[in-house]
């Protein structure tokens, strides 16, 4: 069994907060940020490896995967390169393991309504950042975006459906809420990064992103008593 969910977050708060901090401080505290970032994530992955009992082997593997991605994408975006490109990728196949996990979803209106739903935002966002988005990047965009509308989409739609199983209710909501957050939290970097001038943007986007992973994360284990 891993630590107890409240003793692990605080733990991960810490981490996080130190991720955050080196990142505004700069200079000689930077190292705490290249230290911090991928260590958080790391708890991240040992917490989805480590639940039991889990909701279901593929399930806890898929989302494993995707954690494994992330911290790909962590490191790619917080190194000096600019290799954004590079972290959009991995990410992208980060949500993909978690469609893995999520599929089928709620049901095929339940999927429609909530693929509907966050595709509107999606567009809203995309089409106010498009004349900001340089040319050789908007294929690459609106493939992540496709595929994280889906994977926030399918985490809702199954919400919704499993809202009366006694054993998956409370992880259904909790990888829903991680949707929605990866959403907000992308976009936030994404408005920061094209458009520049987002005040205290690491704050918002890491604290957003290691919610919604902490959520994803939660959602693999099934309550007490309740086994497969």
């Amino acid at each position: 069994m891993p630590a107890a969910p409240g003793r692990h977050a605080a733990l991960l708060a810490l981490v996080v907060a130190g991720a955050i901090a080196g990142g505004l401080l700069g200079g000689p505290w930077l190292w705490l940020h290249y230290a911090c970032k991928p260590l958080a994530t790391l708890m991240v992955l040992a917490w989805v490896l480590r639940a039991s009992p889990a909701v279901s082997v593929r399930y806890q593997r898929a989302i494993a995967l995707g954690v494994v991605f992330s911290l790909a994408g962590d490191v790619l975006l917080m190194l000096p390169q600019g290799l954004f490109l590079g972290g959009l990728v991995a990410f992208l196949l980060a949500h993909l393991c978690f469609i893995v996990a999520l599929w089928p979803g709620g049901g095929a209106r339940a999927n429609a309504l909530a693929v509907s739903a966050y595709a509107v935002l999606a567009a809203v966002n995309v089409g106010l950042l498009w004349p900001h988005v340089p040319g050789a990047m908007r294929g690459p965009v609106l493939a992540y975006v496709a595929v994280l509308v889906l994977m926030a989409a399918l985490a809702a739609a199954r919400a919704g459906s499993l809202r009366s199983d006694g054993a998956l209710a409370g992880p259904s909501r909790l990888a829903a809420v991680g949707g929605a957050l990866f959403v907000l939290s992308d976009s936030l970097l994404a408005w920061n990064h094209f458009r520049g001038g987002l005040p205290l943007a690491l704050l918002w986007v890491l604290a957003t992103y290691y919610a919604s992973l902490w959520c994803i994360a939660r959602s693999v284990a099934r309550p007490v008593g309740q086994g497969a």
